[in-house]
């Protein structure tokens, strides 16, 4: 009988991005998104019989949480322990810059909450199920000034460090993977780190520190029954092209709304059983809740795996995340560009959507855009939250690029155009953008 394992990640409480108070709650309305999608998470996990949870890092926003976030988390953290295990693994967004402090995981170590496994350094463990015995191994995300001696590695550049924690990382893995070769039963590594080949999200716009790749090959070994990563926002197989597909997202999904229907378990595709010697799913669950509108077309949710030695399942199964809807109007012919705004909102369904509109005018049309009824119609719509109303007015060309667009010109040419206009000479003009030349091809 499989093992029935809940993967999730990137849970990042604390974001506020578009919320407003929850004057109830005392915390942000995108908190308590946040919070809700942990419920659906762990809603599932009973609904489904549960046998393990991999949390795989990154619970908050920042490495210190306020109180009432924290009391918030706890105690959904224990009602899932309650009944099934959980793995809690430190991600970056966990970690203080001081080796010294604790990590905002730390207080479940502290106080021994039964049947909750915390991550803060690599580590593995045989996990007691109801359905059997797994072994779980994981590897927290890697901190330089935890990992590296300063003696050993002061005056050095940051790539040969980056070198240096590399290799320690990809030892921690390999020692990690030879433990597990002498485990008969289902294996699983969970993971924080970012690895090659993968696909970013715009968890860019929130990573804290320089970040490491760790080679795609050291996780992709056939020891391992499944490999459970976060860190990366974006949910993706990276050995989607040999190891078993999650199951089609559902058809007739608004692309504008990111796809957000639940799945329920069960139903897997004919075939996607893995034989024992070929390549694990190395997967990034991604996160739970859109953090931006970069995000506005991934689904979210977390991965149901199906664990048996050699022959693990699993599926990707999309949570009710708040949609994130840009609509972009193209009014520089309308005869009225706020009626042609209106159309586009009418008739859509944007209830509870944070929105934002972005109007493309020509510049003669730009004080008849009657932005207040655009928000009216918005409300009326009952959107969560107007981000932007955006106009983007196409502008005369400057005389003073001599009727050039400034598209067609390079950055030199730009910066020698300008001074002309300032009264300089052309050959001082010429030499000023020489100047300016050697520092646009700075790297």
């Amino acid at each position: 009988m499989p093992i029935r394992l809940l993967h999730f990640a990137d849970l990042h409480i604390g974001m506020e991005n578009y919320g407003k108070l929850d004057a109830q709650l005392g915390i942000s309305s995108r908190v308590r998104d946040f919070l809700e999608r942990l419920d659906e998470v762990i809603q599932y996990a009973f609904d489904h019989d549960a046998d393990l949870v991999v949390f795989a890092g990154d619970a908050f926003k920042t490495r210190d949480p306020d109180p009432t976030q924290q009391r918030e988390f706890a105690k959904r953290i224990k009602q899932l322990a309650d009944k099934i295990p959980v793995l809690l693994l430190v991600g970056n967004h966990d970690i203080p810059g001081m080796a010294s402090k604790a990590t905002s995981l730390d207080i479940f170590r502290a106080l021994d909450v039964p049947n909750v496994i915390v991550g803060w350094r690599d580590g593995s463990q045989v996990v007691q199920t109801k359905r059997g015995p797994v072994f779980l191994a994981w590897v927290p995300y890697p901190i330089r000034n935890r990992l590296l001696a300063q003696e050993e590695h002061r005056g050095v550049s940051i790539e040969t460090l980056d070198s240096a924690l590399q290799e320690i990382i990809v030892t921690m893995l390999r020692d990690l993977t030879t433990e597990a070769a002498d485990k008969d039963m289902p294996r699983v590594l969970a993971g924080h780190f970012s690895v090659t080949g993968a696909v970013f999200g715009s968890e860019r716009s929130v990573m804290l520190g320089r970040d490491l790749a760790v080679p795609k090959s050291s996780l992709a070994d056939p020891v391992w029954d499944y490999v459970a990563l976060g860190h990366i926002h974006k949910h993706q197989n990276l050995t989607a092209s040999d190891s078993p597909h999650p199951n089609p997202p559902p058809s007739g999904i608004a692309p504008d709304r990111g796809g957000d229907s639940p799945s329920p378990a069960g139903g897997f595709p004919a075939g996607e059983g893995r034989g024992g010697g070929q390549t694990p799913p190395v997967v990034y669950s991604g996160s739970l809740e859109r953090i931006d509108f970069g995000e506005e077309v991934e689904a979210k949710g977390f991965c149901w795996v199906e664990l048996e030695r050699g022959h693990t399942r699993w599926e990707f199964v999309k949570v009710h995340s708040r949609p994130f809807v840009t609509i972009k109007v193209d009014a520089q012919e309308a005869a009225d560009p706020t009626s042609a705004v209106l159309a586009r909102i009418e008739g859509r369904d944007l209830k509870g959507a944070i929105v934002r509109v972005s109007v493309e005018l020509k510049s003669h049309q730009e004080a008849s855009l009657r932005e207040r009824e655009i928000e009216k119609a918005l409300r009326e719509a009952e959107v969560s939250t107007i981000a932007a109303i955006s106009k983007n007015v196409e502008r005369e060309v400057r005389t003073a690029l001599g009727g050039v667009s400034p598209e067609t010109l390079t950055p030199a040419q730009l910066v020698e155009r300008y001074f002309v206009s300032k009264g300089k000479t052309p050959e001082e003009a010429a030499q000023y953008a020489k100047m300016a030349e050697s520092l646009f091809n700075v790297e």
